[in-house]
């Protein structure tokens, strides 16, 4: 019973879908609909802007990763010497040097995952400053096909693949903005370099 209304629902919906984006609706490709739908990861994902966000941030989040193993290595190291140390150092001074050694763990810990929540914050105001830049172009392609609305597309139940203009707003806004290089004032991307922290 379920199948069945499930079908007859979908023929319902075809057929009010049909009118909106009929043959005639399309003038040199142009899509002529009160709705339009987009997906927003592929939007940012497959565009020139997100793409250069994404390749900075995979690169800072490599680079912070060699750091890691770095600094890890140096105070595994260090922590080694300590305890090969201890038979001959008094209690005492073993115990400052040990305290000042779990002090200077923390610290490091606390800094490297500050650069950890960067680099992701940098990733969510990269996106951000896409949609800004991308807002422009979107409406244009919304008036230009006579919509009312863009609907993000993992939210519609069903539609038409013919009103998802997902892969002609990428090639729009990559002709509009490139790779955003030039929009994106300072402090909203990732910086290239991360300052090292010292073990």
């Amino acid at each position: 019973m379920r199948r069945i209304l499930l079908r007859m629902l979908v023929v319902w919906l075809a057929a009010l879908a049909s009118p909106l984006v009929a043959q005639d609706d399309l003038v040199m490709g142009q899509i002529r609909s009160p709705i339009l739908t987009i997906d927003p990861d592929r939007l940012f994902a497959e565009s020139h802007f997100g793409q250069r966000i994404n390749a900075q941030v995979l690169a800072q989040t490599e680079a912070l990763g060699v750091e890691n193993r770095r600094i890890e290595a140096a105070l595994t190291e260090e922590e080694r010497s300590l305890t090969l140390r201890r038979p001959t150092m008094p209690v005492e001074t073993f115990r400052a040097e040990a305290g000042a050694f779990d002090v200077k763990v923390q610290g490091i810990r606390q800094a490297q995952d500050a650069k950890e929540r960067d680099l992701q914050q940098g990733l969510v105001r990269g996106r951000d400053a896409f949609l800004v830049a991308a807002t422009p172009v979107l409406g244009q392609m919304m008036a230009d096909s006579g919509a009312a609305v863009i609907l993000d597309r993992r939210s519609v139940f069903l539609g038409v693949a013919l009103v998802d203009i997902t892969e002609e707003a990428i090639a729009a806004i990559d002709a509009a903005i490139g790779d955003g290089s030039a929009l994106a004032p300072e402090g909203q991307t990732p910086p290239e370099d991360q300052p090292a922290t010292q073990p």
